[in-house]
């Protein structure tokens, strides 16, 4: 089971309801590890445009009806 016991924001709950490791992500994006992370526990941390078409893009191979909306409200 993944995110025991840490605070995670709706993306790193998502990530954690579908079992996908944040190390897929990384791959799938290109993205670094620490953005990653930072996305998956860090409520405060909005990505950049960039970074939040990148993560969505891959999610949506899992998803395809995933939105922005349901991780980051803009």
């Amino acid at each position: 089971m993944f995110g025991i016991g840490k605070n995670r924001t709706n993306f790193g709950k998502w990530l954690d309801k579908k079992g996908i490791p944040q190390e897929w992500v990384v791959k799938e994006t290109k993205l670094n590890k620490f953005t990653i992370s930072k996305l998956a526990n860090n409520s405060e941390h909005i990505p950049h445009g960039r970074t939040m078409k990148k993560i969505l893009q891959a999610l949506r191979k899992i998803e395809p009806t995933i939105k922005q909306d349901d991780f980051w409200s803009m």
